[in-house]
This record gives C-alpha cells, structure tokens and sequence, in this order.
C-alpha cells in the first residue's frame, strides 16, 4: 500500500476541487490533466499568453514558467514533478523547485517506491549519465540508453556504450563496447549489447539482458553472465527479498521461464514475458503463447484455458497472492480476466485490474464510446465520466477514491463499497 494513499482523508464523500473547463479560457493551450494519488490535486501544463509553458494545479500556476516542458506527472508521495527547459538547459523541476544542476536533455524520469527519490537520464557536453536527486554521475558516458532507479532510491543503472565506434567498424563492435553502469560506475565486463536491467528489492544486486561475443544472448547478474546461454532473452526481475534473477530464455524447446539460468518451469511456451512474483514470491505469473498467436497468462507454469489472439497485458496479483487479472485485447476489443475467467463486458478500452486489499473485488478503469467508466468485478458501477483516473483502495477495503472529471469539473469521490455495483 502507497503510503501516501494510506494517509488520505477518507471521510469526505464528494469534493469539487477544480474547473480544469476553464483552464482553456485562460491559457492558449491545456495539455493532458494529472491527478494526484490522493486526489486532491489535479494539473496540466499551460501555454500562457506570453508562449511559455507552465504547470497549473488547481487552477493555480507555478512561479516558475519554461520555454519548454513536458512529462509533468505526480510522484508516488505525491509531489509534482515535470522537466523544464530555460534558454536551452534543461532540467527537474519539483513541486515549483528547480534542480540547481541543469543539463543539455534530461528525459526518462523514475521514482523511488516512495516517491522520495527521482532520477532521469541526462546529456551534458561530457557526455550521457544520470542525475538523481540532482547531482549527476561523476562519470559521463559516450551513451546511455535507460534509467533504472532501486525501489529505495540509492541506486541507479543504464546501459552504456564504453568506447567509440565508426561506422562499418564490424571488429570493433565485436569486442564488446557495452556495459551496465551502477550509480556511474560501470561493469569491469563489456558485451555486444546491454537490455533491460532490475535491482533487487534491497538495491544491493542488479541484473541484465546481455549479447555474448558468440551473439547467443544471456543474464548477467553484477557483472557476471549466468553459466548458460540462449537463443534470446527477455529483462529480469528479481524474487522478492531475494538475489534471485528470473527472466524468459529461448532454449531449443522453446521459451522457458529460467532462475538463475536453470528452468523454474518444466514446460516451454512459443512466448514467455512480463513474468511477475506475488508479494511474498511464493508464486509467480506471466504472459504466455501456448500457440502461435494465440495469447494467455501461466501461473506457476499452468496457463489459463482461455487464450486472445491481440493482446494480454502483465498479470496483477492480488495483496494475498491467492488470484491474477489481466487486461486481455480480442477481437478489438478489451477486458479483463480474473483467473482465467473472463468478464462479460467488453471495451474499447480496459486499464490494469486493481485488486480491494483482501482481494475478494476487482476494479478497472473501461472506456466505451469515447466515455470513461468504473467496472467491478465485470459490471459497469457508475455513470459515465469525461474523465477517470483508476480506481483507489482504502486500507481497509471499506472505501474506493474516484477521481473524476464532469461537466469539466474535477472531483474526488469517496464512495463506499456497498454502493457500488457487484
């Protein structure tokens, strides 16, 4: 539970907080409205009349307006965030404060689990690193292509590219020029390639999809690649509160889902990814192929008899670990699927299934015919919205927080579970 949601205020039932409808008579262009995870927020960026752009929230613009900005969006504790550009230096801007470092590019922001810590890569005349908290890498890299953030903060990753490299230069690409770089310091390992990468829960490990000279590809965990190799692979994650690295491998049979480098599935699939652990890692999804272009999500290794032929989106597990949904796309059109049954209801478009904390209702965000609407466990609850933003648990499940958009007119709204149709 985010701690931020856990401190909301949960009395009140219905709350006019603002009139983003009238934002567009003030300002010659309003850009996509974010909400806060409480709710009592909402903001956009705005282009005033003098051409620079600056974050209203509530109504209310920053003292601080840019030639440019964009990626405005609320952090986990509820700050709000967005980068921001001033005769050509660009950099994070928090809560209406600016970072004191600023850089040639900054873009892919991440956050703690927290929200207390924010990182973003950046582009200097050194070269390419990134900046956490406002202070940079010491170390500059000739590329660097993501930004992994440790879920308490201290540590960051990206794929970097350690020495040039001309064009048609096949011998020196051989060598090896990439490598995964830790709070700026990079592997003593070099590969053909450096994918996706994940900390472990406590930040202490950190693992990636790599290329070997031999082109085959494997996981490298701290540097050091597992024993075996495969055909391909997909990133890893890490079982909770443990070291130990899972990720899809394409072995001669087929996609394996592996730990370590050793199968933690007996059977193979024509796909597997988006693999992901319940709280207490005792059980694990993902989405899987059984078929060829034929789509479903395998729980501990059995996947569910129902399979789409479009889309199956990364598995949610419930707080308990006992039931999995997923968004699934067929025929063009969405729902969602709870432990392999799927809601009569269909949408042109579902958002991620969120689970009440003892895991008993499953709420999601649905739009249909241009209109937003709540659904619970498979039946439309509300009316429709302009606007929704997904669903909110209470603590103790007796509640759910809407934050809507009517008439123009942003609300939160506390709605108590028994009110809502099931």
């Amino acid at each position: 539970m985010n701690m931020h949601v856990s401190r909301m205020e949960w009395d009140t039932a219905n709350r006019r907080i603002a009139h983003p409808v009238k934002w567009r008579e003030m300002f010659r262009q309003v850009q996509e409205l974010v909400a806060s995870p409480d709710g009592e927020r909402v903001a956009a960026l705005v282009c005033t009349d003098e051409e620079t752009i600056v974050p209203c929230v509530n109504g209310e613009t920053w003292t601080n307006t840019f030639e440019k900005a964009w990626s405005l969006q609320f952090a986990p504790n509820g700050a709000l965030v967005c980068i921001g550009m001033n005769e050509d230096e660009w950099t994070v801007v928090v809560d209406d404060e600016p970072w004191e470092e600023t850089y040639d590019y900054v873009w892919n922001l991440q956050f703690s689990a927290d929200g207390t810590a924010i990182a973003a890569n950046i582009r200097t005349s050194a070269g390419y690193g990134i900046a956490l908290n406002g202070q940079a890498w010491q170390q500059s890299f000739l590329e660097a292509r993501s930004c992994e953030l440790s879920r308490d903060g201290r540590n960051t990753a990206a794929n970097v590219q350690m020495s040039p490299l001309s064009e048609g230069d096949v011998w020196e690409f051989q060598k090896g020029l990439w490598s995964l770089a830790v709070n700026g310091k990079a592997w003593d390992s070099t590969f053909l390639n450096v994918w996706g990468c994940s900390f472990s829960d406590d930040g202490a490990a950190v693992a990636a999809e790599v290329r070997l000279p031999s082109r085959r590809q494997t996981i490298a965990v701290d540097g050091r690649p597992w024993g075996e190799d495969f055909k391909a692979v997909w990133k890893p994650v890490f079982a909770p509160g443990k070291h130990d690295a899972v990720a899809p491998g394409l072995t001669q049979d087929g996609w394996k889902l592996l730990r370590n480098g050793q199968p933690l599935w007996s059977r193979a699939f024509n796909q597997i990814w988006h693999q992901t652990f319940s709280r207490d890692s005792s059980r694990i999804a993902a989405v899987v192929a059984p078929d060829f272009g034929r789509w479903t999500v395998a729980v501990d290794g059995s996947p569910w008899s129902l399979t789409v032929g479009e889309a199956v989106m990364p598995p949610v597990f419930s707080p308990d670990g006992r039931r999995v949904a997923a968004a699934m796309k067929n025929d063009g059109k969405w729902t969602i699927v709870t432990d392999g049954k799927p809601w009569s209801e269909e949408f042109d478009m579902v958002w991620d299934p969120t689970f009440s904390p003892d895991g008993s209702m499953v709420l999601a965000k649905a739009e249909r015919g241009g209109k937003r609407f709540l659904v619970v466990d498979g039946k439309i609850s509300t009316l429709p919205y302009e606007e929704l933003w997904p669903p909110v648990c209470s603590p103790d499940g007796s509640k759910v927080m809407l934050r809507v958009i009517e008439m123009g007119t942003y609300f939160k709204k506390v709605v108590p579970v028994g009110e809502l149709a099931r």
